[in-house]
């Protein structure tokens, strides 16, 4: 390559280096990896995502991608479940690995063999991980006909991918290889299994996690955190699955090709309706009197808040409902975040005391006058709403820091209930690709952010990372606390926000620098037919909160 033509490359926003046209990004990557806090896995090209096996041909911008960026991390965890499923299948032959879900900052999977998988089965699946890995390994992707990939496919016994290339439109599909196994993923590779030097398995009956670095600490794996009732209700998702035969794309896909999605559509809210009436018969027995609901983005929050309202009234109670922005403390005391600006999401925006002594107040039968906050003038006002409740009014409060116990900190347990939503998706694309919930709630919010929001994907998108912080940080560590979880995905779910998502994504230009997850959500909905008949999806749907037709809220 001597003689080669030289190419300037962008690094970043940190140097311009030169190199011969026709190297690697791989080769690129080791002179500017001391700059980086991990392993470098991938790069982005003129934004758009590459591998590191990429060969560079003209000037362009690069900007690698290590373990401190979700693609990188996305990377290496697929990466990691190739090599999980190559192990599996060569200690346990014949066994059937699926990929299933996220749950306590690993990869939950199982092993579906002729017995039941124990603890011993897992350490001798880790050593033969690490053995593969200390192989250094190449993933090699080729591209072969559908015809090729669905007999291979059908020789390994992956029936669900075979089902679901009758739904690709393109005549050929890339397959990596790792050694001797062949499979298809939704995603790039690293270069070779000698970049997956940290990770754990950890036994959880009746499968296991794949432990794997996270991007605030991108050397180590983190400390496992049980999260119980996050797989109860995961678990709950497969049943549901398996009630409606609908467990992955492919399935879906069945229904609508053969338009016979009227019944799945019907069985999935009938699900949720009867999920509501038994919390609301939980509040009602136990005689709660606050009901605090929280969830990440997009989970159907206000949907789910109108509909146990309507639950409980049925079990004889009026409901009356509180916002918690209402207690927002004066704009010159709200805290800022480390940019400087305020930060509305900190419980510390909140006037905790006030807020408490008027929830005591409410429940012990004294009258309360409820305050305004105006969001223009940044201040608390009073306009005469007042309220005072009998024992038949629970209190119904919607907001992030409703788990948080800080936030009801002087009401006792026995008079609150806290519900933690979010939609926990019970279909995967095939067995070793699943469906991350985050995407699915990305989804949701650019059609609903379009709708009633007038922001576009590329507003949309360009937020998402800050929202995510701001559920890491104020979510996610108290769902745990929850007295219960409802999960608010529904199977059908994608295949309508397909029509409606494509067109905001396919605005995006390849010059913005989220046209890389644009493109990354497009192919994702093209594993999906679309529904386009909506008639049978009902006005109390959550989904009808991000794509029009609720009964509950005005959409002027």
């Amino acid at each position: 390559m001597k003689d080669a033509k030289l190419i300037k490359l962008q690094i970043g926003n940190q140097k311009e280096i030169e190199v011969p046209e026709g190297t690697t990004l791989l080769e690129v990557s080791r002179q500017v990896e001391k700059d980086h806090p991990s392993i470098i896995v991938a790069a982005k090209v003129n934004n758009r995502l590459r591998e590191l096996e990429y060969v560079l041909h003209k000037d362009s911008d690069v900007e690698f991608l290590d373990l401190t960026n979700s693609d990188g991390i996305r990377i290496y965890q697929r990466s990691l479940a190739f090599v999980f499923i190559r192990a599996s299948m060569e200690i346990f032959s014949g066994c059937k690995v699926t990929v299933e879900h996220s749950l306590s900052k690993g990869l939950y999977c199982e092993l579906h063999y002729k017995r039941p998988i124990v603890e011993e089965d897992i350490v001798k699946i880790e050593s033969r991980m690490q053995e593969i890995i200390e192989e250094d390994v190449p993933f090699i992707k080729d591209s072969i006909p559908i015809e090729d990939a669905k007999r291979i496919f059908n020789e390994l016994g992956f029936d669900a991918k075979t089902k679901l290339l009758n739904y690709r439109e393109k005549p050929e599909i890339n397959i990596y290889s790792c050694g001797w196994l062949k499979d298809y993923f939704y995603g790039y590779m690293v270069p070779s299994t000698g970049f997956l030097k940290i990770f754990k398995l950890k036994y959880y009956d009746p499968g296991v996690i794949i432990q794997y670095p996270e991007k605030s600490n991108p050397t180590q794996i983190p400390d496992f955190q049980e999260q119980s009732k996050l797989a109860s209700i995961f678990r709950e998702a497969e049943k549901w699955g398996k009630i409606m035969d609908v467990g992955y794309v492919a399935n879906l896909n069945e229904r609508i090709e053969n338009r016979s999605y009227d019944e799945l559509v019907r069985v999935a809210e009938a699900l949720h309706e009867k999920k509501i009436a038994q919390i609301a018969d939980m509040i009602t027995e136990k005689k709660k009197r606050i009901i605090l609901i929280a969830g990440p983005s997009s989970s159907g929050k206000t949907t789910f808040a109108q509909r146990l309202a309507i639950q409980l009234r049925v079990n004889g109670l009026k409901p009356v409902s509180l916002s918690t922005d209402d207690y927002f403390v004066d704009r010159e005391h709200t805290p800022k975040d480390e940019y400087g600006e305020y930060d509305f999401e900190a419980l510390e925006a909140v006037d905790i005391e006030l807020f408490n002594d008027h929830m005591s107040k409410l429940i012990n039968g004294y009258e309360v006058e409820i305050p305004y906050f105006n969001f223009h003038t940044g201040l608390r006002e009073y306009r005469g709403n007042i309220m005072k409740i009998s024992e038949d009014h629970p209190i119904i409060i919607e907001g992030i820091h409703g788990l948080n116990e800080r936030l009801t900190q002087d009401i006792p347990h026995d008079k609150k209930f806290k519900i933690y939503i979010s939609a926990l998706t019970q279909l995967n694309i095939d067995d070793h690709n699943r469906i991350p919930t985050t995407d699915s709630r990305l989804l949701r919010r650019i059609v609903r952010d379009s709708k009633y929001r007038g922001h576009s994907a590329l507003n949309t998108l360009g937020r998402w990372n800050s929202v995510r912080r701001g559920e890491e940080k104020n979510i996610f560590p108290y769902q745990e606390d929850a007295d219960v979880m409802f999960n608010s995905a529904l199977t059908y779910e994608l295949a309508v926000l397909k029509k409606y998502a494509e067109p905001l994504l396919n605005e995006i230009h390849k010059s913005a620098k989220e046209f890389s997850e644009a493109k990354r959500l497009l192919k994702f909905l093209s594993y999906f037919l679309s529904i386009d008949d909506e008639t049978v999806i009902p006005q109390t749907s959550i989904i009808r909160e991000f794509i029009g037709g609720s009964c509950f809220h005005n959409e002027d």
